[in-house]
């Protein structure tokens, strides 16, 4: 275009001589303007010339914006936050609340100086009754405090709180508020019912109240695990809890918080977990069905009403296997179960006919390997169920029903 243009307008400029033919083209220029104005409008109507667009332009419809790379539109949704998980949480959230656990202090003369604050955990509102209000925590939560006080949802208020019982085996304590202000009480499930993989929703205190009714969202990992409980620190087993394993967070300070299903009932009590370097997602909870049973005991009676068999057991693999021939006389096939060391003078197994050393294997049909198993077996039964127990006198097989009598608490 250049070179041929320039050439033309050279040419055309050699033929008009001069200026005249410059101002000449100008005035043309000028009258054409002039003409095509005057006709532009007939010339609009007429469809020779596009209608200019005067309208601004419009937002796409949100409905049908543009796909980008595809051909059609593509509809906007509004995504409804109140999910299952949601209104779980708003079912319950309300009903956990922080426990304070405060001891006596004591300053550089060796004097009291009051109850200072020395852990924090959760407990969950279950019971509101006569203008009174039930929690139910952890036992370690509460143990040795000489004051307890409970945070409710607003974490403004603390009231102080009665500890109505405790129980260190199964790790759990009821405490007793005043109602007034509580404004939402959980409801427990069915743990029994619960299905590997389900929805698992904890609700605590992570590492104090500053993160209050703290929510983390996991699975049902397992719903048959065993904890080992040792009471008195002798690296013996004295019971094995029955515990929910799930991979929702569990961190210090949510002990005693709820463990939740998807419909918002309290299905566990979130207890412990495993805190060791490359583990991760491994928390416990002690089912809502045996806890209820505890609950109701501590409730009624300030303690839990287990019942008793009446030996003083030790567990077979304790004993040498010299002894298991020497003293025991038991056969080969016979590798676990329960040895009597003693009986309880006129207690249930002596008036059922059971002896020293005879070795316990199995309580209702059901093994029995060691002492915990024994007692985890005996604990879920009540106050004059009858017991069948089969065990071994030297090389024989036996039978005996043994009544189960109340356990009186121990001695102070």
């Amino acid at each position: 275009m250049g070179y041929y243009e320039d050439d033309f307008d050279s040419n055309r400029r050699n033929k008009r001589g001069g200026p005249s033919g410059f101002i000449t083209g100008i005035i043309g220029a000028i009258i054409g303007g002039l003409v095509v104005l005057m006709l532009a409008p007939t010339m609009i109507k007429s469809g020779y010339l596009p209608m200019p667009n005067t309208q601004t332009a419009s937002p796409a419809p949100q409905t049908a914006p543009q796909q980008q790379g595809g051909n059609g539109p593509v509809a906007h949704y509004n995504v409804d936050v109140n999910s299952s998980i949601v209104n779980a949480v708003k079912k319950t959230e309300n009903a956990v609340v922080g426990v304070i656990n405060l001891q006596q202090s004591q300053d550089f003369w060796g004097k009291s100086s009051g109850p200072v604050e020395q852990g924090t955990g959760s407990g969950i509102i279950f019971r509101k009754a006569n203008g009174k209000a039930y929690i139910v925590t952890n036992n370690h939560v509460i143990e040795n405090a000489s004051q307890v006080e409970v945070s409710l949802q607003t974490g403004q208020q603390r009231l102080k709180a009665k500890v109505v019982g405790a129980d260190p085996l199964t790790d759990l304590a009821v405490l007793e508020i005043d109602g007034t202000n509580v404004q939402q009480v959980a409801e427990f499930g069915d743990s029994n019912k619960l299905q590997v993989g389900e929805p698992a929703i904890a609700i605590g205190n992570p590492l104090g109240l500053k993160f209050s009714r703290t929510v983390t969202e996991g699975i049902i990992s397992s719903t048959e695990r065993t904890m080992p409980v040792d009471l008195n620190g002798d690296g013996q087993t004295d019971y094995e809890e029955n515990v929910i394993q799930t991979d929702a967070a569990i961190n210090p300070g949510n002990s005693g918080g709820a463990l939740i299903n998807a419909a918002g009932q309290v299905i566990g009590i979130n207890s412990l977990k495993i805190a060791q370097t490359g583990v991760e997602g491994l928390g416990f909870a002690i089912p809502i069905d045996d806890a209820s049973r505890v609950i109701d005991d501590l409730i009624q009676y300030h303690s839990v009403q287990r019942p008793y068999i009446g030996i003083d057991p030790v567990d077979l693999q304790q004993i040498s296997p010299d002894e298991w021939k020497s003293t025991l006389h038991i056969p080969n096939n016979v590798q676990s179960g329960v040895v009597v060391r003693a009986t309880v003078p006129y207690g249930p197994a002596e008036k059922a006919g059971i002896k020293q050393y005879d070795v316990i294997v199995k309580l209702d049909n059901q093994s029995v390997e060691n002492s915990a198993q024994l007692r985890k077996y005996i604990f879920t039964k009540r106050v004059g169920d009858k017991v069948t127990v089969t065990f071994y006198r030297g090389s024989t097989q036996k039978t005996a029903t043994v009544t189960l009598v109340k356990q009186e608490p121990p001695k102070q």
